[in-house]
């Protein structure tokens, strides 16, 4: 029998049971977390890899049958993804996967498309030296995760990243409001390939070059394109034209 922790509590994870946990469970290695997040990172993961598909239902009792372990902590990691965006809970149906529609994908990649625009634009036009060695930093870890597939780490240093930049815009109600926004929506953008998340990277650089030259223009044309880049591989992904559609 496996023993896990959690708050005081040991749970035990059935020895027949725990193989389809045990993958993250040495992932974690010396790090002590709760049963809620191995499940968390496990679904989340899960999610954006395409394992569960948009407006798939993820039952509790077979989410924990797989996992080997209660109903709890299944309850709990559906409830962060809940407010992440990742999952849509909604009574006498449960948890499914959020499903939606090319109308609202477009109008978000749009929305956010135009914002990390202007965040880039005012982080150009008051260039921090602190911030921009911070953002390089971030950038280079960020390479390097990519260049490894570790897409945990690749999805904390994109968020460290846009975050900085806003930040290096020196606007504090625009900051606050693309920091609401991302954490709801990042999960559209975050995608698995290798290859494009290598080609995120560059472009991330690519912005703080222009960034750090002053230039508004190319700083903000680039974090759109950027933007739309991401927000184009998820309509592909599903099926959708990046053009707008006629209707919906």
């Amino acid at each position: 029998m496996t023993q896990i922790r959690r708050r005081g509590v040991e749970e035990r994870l059935p020895d027949e049971s725990q193989s389809a946990v045990q993958p993250a469970l040495a992932r974690v290695g010396a790090i002590h977390q709760s049963l809620r997040d191995v499940i968390e990172s496990e679904l989340r993961r899960g999610i954006l890899a395409g394992v569960y598909v948009p407006g798939e239902r993820l039952v509790e009792d077979k989410l924990a049958e797989r996992y080997g372990v209660s109903r709890n902590p299944v309850r709990e990691a559906l409830r962060v993804l809940q407010s992440e965006g990742l999952v849509e809970v909604t009574p006498r149906k449960g948890a499914t996967v959020t499903r939606l529609s090319h109308a609202e994908a477009r109008e978000i990649i749009e929305l956010r498309a135009s914002l990390e625009g202007l965040c880039a634009r005012l982080a150009a036009r008051r260039r921090s030296n602190p911030l921009s060695t911070q953002i390089r930093g971030v950038v280079a870890q960020g390479e390097a995760a990519a260049s490894r597939g570790d897409i945990d780490t690749v999805r904390l240093m994109n968020d460290e990243y846009h975050a900085l930049v806003a930040k290096a815009g020196a606007n504090r109600y625009l900051e606050d409001f693309v920091r609401s926004l991302r954490a709801r929506t990042h999960w559209l953008f975050v995608g698995t390939d290798v290859e494009r998340t290598r080609a995120s990277w560059r472009e991330h650089a690519a912005i703080l070059i222009a960034i750090d030259d002053g230039d508004q223009e190319l700083a903000g044309l680039l974090a759109s394109r950027h933007v739309t880049n991401a927000g184009g591989v998820y309509l592909e992904a599903v099926g959708w034209s990046k053009e707008a559609p006629e209707s919906d």
